[in-house]
């Protein structure tokens, strides 16, 4: 069997604790003050977290076109520590300190009037929980995200912890019945979140992991959001909630991909290997723009020798 990513392993327990973290002292002390403590916050992890830092080093050298210093790590451990901080906000429902601008929302306001239900698909850039700003002025829009389970108790443990009258809606994959359930948000008009910038286990055809070319090296992106999309033939929103510093956001919805059109096999085999590249093209434009933004901290181009088996 093959070994768990880098990013399974690690990824998600370091992001409970830092939400941990982080809930403590924005609920304590409120935003301003908390905000200055993301400095020393981010000293911390700068000093102690040796992996980390060096996949922020590797990733901002490809996405900014130059040998990437300790200031640019910084600034995008910074970047993550604010957005984290930010999320207890959001989902607090504490939205009038924010200033959100809101690009493509035509989109889902039109998918929410047809029914039906529909996927968004995003990344680890920004913040998904700015969506929070769409829906609070949008009564009809229910979004679930569907995350593997150990890491939906995490989440949902400190999150709900922060808002317990917050419907936090987390849809669990990977197990029996994981399908059906989307299906059946779907098929009550809801709409479902997805981040698909992390690959499963090993690559190669039958596992549904493909590389692609993403800043300037081939990396290992997966099809499973893209295909869980065409078995149920439905359209794919591509969703991001980029931080613009301070108190800015600007929440962007585009079209993706529509497999409820296409019914020949082959058809549909070829629109997802289509919406995928587009995916990917998406994500490297958004990080080329605000690179500062993406937070996968971990080995992403798998260009670390594997470690030794004692």
């Amino acid at each position: 069997m093959a070994a768990a990513p880098e990013w399974a392993q690690r990824a998600e327990q370091g992001h409970a604790l830092a939400l941990r973290l982080m809930a403590w002292i924005a609920v304590t002390l409120g935003r301003p003050v908390a905000r200055l403590l993301l400095h020393p916050i981010t000293l911390y992890y700068l000093v102690f977290a040796a992996p980390a830092r060096r996949a922020s080093k590797r990733y901002l050298t490809r996405a900014l076109g130059r040998p990437a210093h300790w200031r640019d790590v910084y600034r995008h451990v910074h970047t993550f520590a604010a957005t984290v901080l930010d999320r207890v906000y959001f989902v607090r429902g504490e939205l009038q300190a924010f200033d959100i601008g809101l690009t493509g929302s035509e989109l889902v306001d039109a998918q929410v009037a047809e029914g039906g239900g529909a996927f968004l698909l995003g990344a680890h850039i920004g913040s998904f929980e700015s969506l929070h700003a769409v829906g609070s002025s949008r009564p009809g829009l229910r979004v679930a995200m569907a995350m593997f389970p150990d890491n939906a108790r995490k989440i949902h443990k400190v999150l709900q912890a922060l808002a317990p009258d917050f419907e936090l809606g987390i849809i669990p994959i990977g197990q029996a019945g994981s399908t059906l359930a989307i299906r059946e948000w779907l098929a009550g008009g809801g709409l479902v979140g997805l981040l698909g910038d992390r690959h499963i286990g090993a690559d190669g055809p039958r596992t549904g992991n493909l590389e692609l070319p993403f800043l300037g090296r081939p990396a290992p992106f997966s099809e499973g959001p893209l295909r869980l999309a065409l078995l149920l033939r439905k359209r794919v929103i591509f969703m991001v909630g980029l931080y613009l510093g301070g108190n800015r956001y600007e929440v962007r919805f585009q079209a993706l991909a529509d497999f409820s059109l296409a019914t020949d096999a082959g058809a549909r085999e070829a629109l997802l290997r289509e919406a995928l590249a587009r995916y990917v093209a998406l994500l490297e434009a958004l990080v080329r723009e605000s690179p500062y933004n993406w937070f996968n901290f971990y080995d992403y181009w798998c260009e670390d020798p594997p470690a030794a088996t004692p």
